[in-house]
């Protein structure tokens, strides 16, 4: 009997160690943005009067209020603008410099390279006052531009540092033939080379959007009414008789979203960029 019970021991699944430890780790990261979600489905007296682990009496009125209240919705749209515009621009800022960084040797460059990076290492709120002087004086204040150029400054130097490191990954002798075979260079950049560095636009338009979504004070600072990203119109929660906790998640619900998306739609190219070393 203890040699027929012996094999059916060792088939018997055994619990993995390591997966136990990231099913525990996966859940505490979760734990907030269900607490959210519990929140954000949830009236304001409800989530103040008692505690629940989920919503005894579901409702969708908080997302009701943020999508027929047009101060609510306008502010993701205004986020959403400025987000891309400075995600456009800083991709086309960042791919020729950072051609020019990885297939040129010119006096300065490593020290020209290390500045960029230096502008990426300063905090946001160094660069608050100069550039609210800036923009009052030229009329950009109050404007989708004004934001979306000041994440330049530290969107622009990330993204040459990715786009520069999968550059060096395309042998030089794919730009001779192609010069060889009669390309121009803006033909040869966007239909040959751009191709083959995918992977690293889709990193770098990551880093560069979710970057530009999640920051606060340059975007609250250069803005007061007509470009109010919702960051700063989730404030609005806040009234006399307290803060509408309900609205409130349900902003934050709808603030996930896009980063998730853009994640998911770009989560190949952030693997691939693991796997080269480069983020």
């Amino acid at each position: 009997m203890a040699d027929i019970a012996a094999p059916r021991s060792r088939m018997l699944p055994r619990v993995n160690g390591s997966a136990v430890v990231m099913v525990i780790y996966l859940a505490f990261l979760l734990l907030p943005i269900y607490w959210l979600l519990n929140m954000s489905l949830k009236t304001n007296t409800e989530i103040l009067g008692t505690f629940s682990l989920w919503p005894q009496n579901p409702t969708l009125a908080n997302y009701a209020t943020i999508l027929t209240d047009a101060s609510w919705y306008v502010g993701y749209v205004n986020s959403l603008t400025y987000v891309v515009m400075n995600t456009a621009i800083s991709l086309t800022v960042a791919l020729p410099a950072a051609y020019a960084f990885s297939r040129y040797s010119f006096m300065g460059d490593k020290h020209l390279f290390f500045w960029l990076l230096t502008n990426r290492m300063a905090p946001p709120a160094v660069f608050a006052l100069p550039f609210f002087q800036l923009y009052s004086s030229v009329g950009l204040f109050d404007t989708h531009i004004a934001v979306a150029l000041a994440h330049c400054l530290f969107n622009v130097p990330l993204a040459v540092w990715i786009l520069e490191g999968f550059m060096r990954g395309v042998p030089k002798e794919i730009d001779e033939t192609a010069y060889i075979d009669g390309y121009s260079f803006p033909r040869f950049f966007i239909k040959i080379f751009m191709p083959l560095i995918a992977s690293g636009i889709g990193v770098a338009a990551f880093f560069c959007f979710m970057f530009s979504w999640v920051e606060l004070l340059l975007s609250r600072t250069l803005t007061s009414v007509e470009a109010k990203p919702i960051a700063a119109t989730m404030t609005r929660t806040v009234g006399a008789s307290g803060v509408d906790w309900g609205v409130l998640a349900a902003a934050g619900m709808l603030t996930i979203i896009p980063g998730a998306l853009v994640i998911y739609f770009v989560r190949n190219y952030i693997a691939k960029g693991f796997a080269l070393g480069r983020v």
